[in-house]
């Protein structure tokens, strides 16, 4: 068994949920209500998959099993996916979207700011980068959120309708596994109690701006992202994502 499970297993986590959420902002391209808005997505998506692949990159080193960050990224089967169930939900509306995203930062924000004091050189490395790209990221979705919440008529139900259709699987954001525990207790990764409280905190302080209800928190259900077991929606994102890479293995331009 390799020595450094533990590691891949929370780098792949990292960078696949990273890159899910990176392609899923990508899809908006051509299809945003605004061109400034259009623009803005695709940098945030850009972003997510560059982080995605500094985490591959890491955890391709540690594997030492040829396999390189292309590969991680794109020949694997959805079960090996270990992304947040959050993050493969479909666009929906730009309500949607938008309260995906922002319950997506703020917990990737809290933690790449535990991850820059990892024990681990390289994971705080790359965790510190990541998190200048991620306060804006979690800014901006956070002004969102408030801006249609406490917007028009309209544009509060969308948030009142977009809301229960992700809440559900913020499940993942406030658990933990022994994987997670035994990083934490190492010094690498984040403690997990203070990552959640630290996630509901800044949850409750832009829904209570945006006039938008604090839904109850959400329970454990059979799906797992760490686990690998998906929503069926990710399938269908990983055949369209991956289709090139599977079709031509190792073309180049």
């Amino acid at each position: 068994m390799n020595p450094n499970a533990d590691k891949i297993e929370y780098l792949l986590r990292l960078a696949d949920s990273a890159l899910i959420q990176g392609q899923r902002l990508c899809e908006w391209c051509g299809h945003a209500p605004a061109l400034e808005e259009e623009l803005a997505l695709m940098n945030v998506g850009l972003d997510l998959v560059g982080q995605a692949r500094n985490w591959y990159e890491y955890a391709a080193e540690l594997l030492n099993d040829s396999r390189d960050a292309d590969h991680l990224a794109f020949r694997r089967d959805e079960r090996a996916f270990r992304n947040l169930l959050l993050v493969e939900q479909p666009n929906g509306d730009f309500a949607v979207t938008m309260t995906r995203q922002f319950l997506y930062d703020a917990w990737h924000f809290h933690v790449l700011d535990a991850l820059s004091a990892s024990r681990d050189e390289r994971i705080a490395a790359i965790a510190a980068k990541a998190f200048k790209e991620v306060t804006y990221h979690l800014r901006r979705s956070g002004q969102w959120v408030q801006r249609l919440g406490d917007g028009t008529e309209e544009s509060h139900a969308r948030m009142l309708a977009a809301i229960p259709q992700v809440w559900r699987f913020t499940v993942e954001l406030c658990n933990s596994d022994d994987i997670e525990q035994r990083l934490s207790a190492e010094g690498i990764a984040p403690n997990p109690e203070e990552l959640a409280a630290a996630w509901k905190a800044k949850v409750a302080d832009i829904f209570a701006a945006a006039t938008l209800p604090l839904p109850e928190p959400a329970v454990n259900f059979y799906l797992s992202g760490r686990r690998g077991v998906h929503t069926e929606h990710l399938g269908i994102l990983l055949a369209e994502m991956q289709f090139l890479q599977r079709a031509y293995p190792d073309a180049t331009w």
